[in-house]
């Protein structure tokens, strides 16, 4: 019964995995693959693999995509189709704890290519700085990013709607007594809505940060897929560029292609200051970041005047929820905010954190989602 329920989970969690990649498996076609594994043999990866692509996939364009996830899902490795996949075995719960003394023998006797070894090494490159990866590993880092839920707690409205339980609503209680001919039958109540809060990103993309920017990129990407049309996303360097369009788009890749030919300014100079009163100017003061959670991802490297910024993230401060500063050389050993930008910027920031490596992404997705009180003065101890 709980290995049932171990490939159950397995195979839900997987199909998350291709909803997110832009393939439409739906909770049908999951029910569909788990009927067909219930004839197959789960512990063969061809069969778990041929079981989930002729039942999962909608159309020919899912199908490299339904590739590229299973192998990153299951095994870390291409797929070729017709070939025999390596022997790497479905998760399950028990392989991320640690086998007790007595299974030593059995666990020496595994073989050493096993799902086991693949979260290991994952567990590794979630801690590893993005700007030292090689290709496969910077890829295997981007499906994960993919992946990553950065939608934002929800906030109350000022708007109410009708509830079981709640204040009394006085104009629709009068309205059943007039319909019932004056008897007091019923008290209507209603209750605040809820709505998401929203959420703005700004991503540095001057040459200091390039090493950093496509990550960041990938993570704005993850959540406006989570945040929907909550979320609105620019880039600043020397120029303010508005992304939110661009990444619009389901697949990451075809997400970062628009942005990439949508910003003029890659790996230019760092106008931070103006850039932040452009912001404000344009889109801030009329509404965008009034209780929004805005995010500045930077290395606070300012070219122009650190005044000036200071003066606008004060101007931030007080129109938004929260300010998170991600900056990833936060996470480089005995680094201090001595750069004039991050020393006018810190008093005006909620939470400083790196957005170096997947790990610290995670961090910052939690910190979007985190609806507490501002942390003003602590942001950087």
């Amino acid at each position: 019964m709980g290995a049932a329920r171990d490939v159950t989970d397995t195979v839900v969690g997987f199909a998350r995995t291709l909803r997110a990649a832009g393939v439409g498996a739906d909770p049908e076609r999951v029910h569909a693959m788990l009927a067909a594994l219930d004839h197959l043999d789960v512990l063969n990866p061809a069969d778990v693999y041929w079981a989930g692509r002729l039942t999962l996939c909608a159309d020919p364009d899912d199908l490299p995509r339904y590739d590229r996830c299973f192998a990153a899902y299951f095994s870390g490795r291409t797929v070729r189709p017709g070939r025999r996949p390596p022997p790497v075995v479905v998760h399950r719960a028990a392989v991320a704890q640690t086998a007790p003394a007595s299974d030593a023998a059995s666990d020496a006797e595994r073989p050493p290519d096993t799902a086991l070894a693949a979260a290991s090494d994952t567990e590794v490159l979630r801690h590893r700085d993005v700007a030292r990866l090689g290709p496969a590993e910077r890829a295997q880092i981007n499906r994960l990013i993919a992946l990553l839920d950065a939608a934002s707690a929800p906030r109350r409205s000022r708007r109410f709607a009708p509830a079981p339980a709640g204040r009394l609503d006085p104009a629709r209680t009068v309205r059943e007594i007039l319909r019932r001919g004056g008897e007091v039958s019923l008290l209507r109540r209603r209750a605040h809505r809820t709505r998401p809060r929203r959420v703005v990103l700004l991503v540095d993309v001057s040459g200091s940060m390039s090493p950093y920017a496509d990550a960041l990129l990938r993570f704005a990407h993850a959540a406006a897929r989570s945040g929907g049309r909550s979320v609105e996303v620019f880039s600043v360097g020397t120029r303010l560029t508005r992304l939110t369009r661009e990444l619009r788009h389901r697949d990451p890749d075809a997400a970062m292609a628009a942005v990439s030919a949508a910003i003029p300014d890659w790996s230019g100079g760092t106008r931070l200051g103006e850039e932040l009163k452009e912001f404000l100017d344009r889109f801030g003061q009329r509404g965008m970041a009034r209780g929004a959670v805005v995010v500045i991802a930077s290395d606070g490297w300012e070219r122009g005047d650190a005044t000036l910024l200071g003066e606008q993230m004060r101007r931030l401060s007080r129109l938004a929820h929260r300010v998170v500063w991600a900056n990833p050389h936060k996470a480089r050993p005995g680094y201090e905010p001595l750069t004039a930008g991050m020393a006018a910027a810190l008093p005006y920031v909620d939470d400083f954190t790196s957005g170096h490596s997947l790990g610290a992404l995670e961090e910052l997705a939690r910190l979007v989602g985190t609806s507490g009180r501002r942390n003003r003065g602590g942001a950087h101890a």
